[in-house]
This record gives C-alpha cells, structure tokens and sequence, in this order.
C-alpha cells in the first residue's frame, strides 16, 4: 500500500504540534530573527540585542536550540573564549515559513465584535 501524499487531519496536525514544539518558550523567535540571513553573533551581542532576557534563559533557550539542530554553536579556543551562533541549513530554512506565517496573519479581516466570525444558517 503507497503512502498518500496528503496526511489525514489527525497526523497532520500531530505533526505541525511537533514542529511547533521546536518554537516553544518565549525568547526563540527573537533569538531565531537575530540570526536569520547567515547573521553570526557572539553570546554578548545576542544577549544585548534582546535586553529583557535574562543570561540564564538566553544559555537555555540557545542550548535547547542547539540540541534541536536549529542553532550552531562555534567555539573559538582563545583566551579569553569566544562563543560565536549562528542558525544551521535546517534553522535558516524557518524563515520562509516564518514570513508565510506573517503574511497570513497580516490578512486577518478587521473584527467588528471582538469574536470569531459566527454564520447562521435557516
């Protein structure tokens, strides 16, 4: 039996939960568009390009990037150390999917109640 090109409903959605996982925590798209277009920054660069988190988040958000395959870590044996990030293949290939996302949102019709559309039907 081939496998169908289309998911069904319920794996498709398992499936976009688990890319959406690799998104989680409140600091990783910051840190994501700081990067993206083959950026490199040092640890201190990062950390002042987003002054409102904190050292210890930043080291576990990236850490947790790393881990996932999204975010290289360079290390550079010198005194004193240098610790340079920059996305890998994998996480520079989210910008396209981020700016998809963008734009869909950016087509959101004005709401007119403050609730999701309702259809009534006779």
């Amino acid at each position: 039996m081939s496998k169908s090109i289309h998911p069904v409903p319920g794996s498709a959605a398992d499936r976009v939960e688990q890319a959406l996982q690799f998104l989680e925590g409140r600091w990783k798209l910051l840190i994501l568009f700081r990067l993206f277009g083959g950026q490199v920054q040092r640890f201190s660069e990062l950390e002042r390009s987003i002054p409102a988190i904190s050292q210890k988040m930043l080291i576990q958000q990236l850490r947790q990037m790393e881990a996932d395959g999204i975010v290289r870590r360079i290390v550079h044996h010198q005194v004193p150390p240098k610790v340079e990030y920059s996305l890998t293949a994998w996480g520079q290939a989210l910008c396209p999917a981020l700016d998809a996302l963008l734009g869909w949102a950016e087509t959101r019709p004005a709401e007119k109640s403050g609730s999701a559309e309702t259809v009534e039907v006779s």
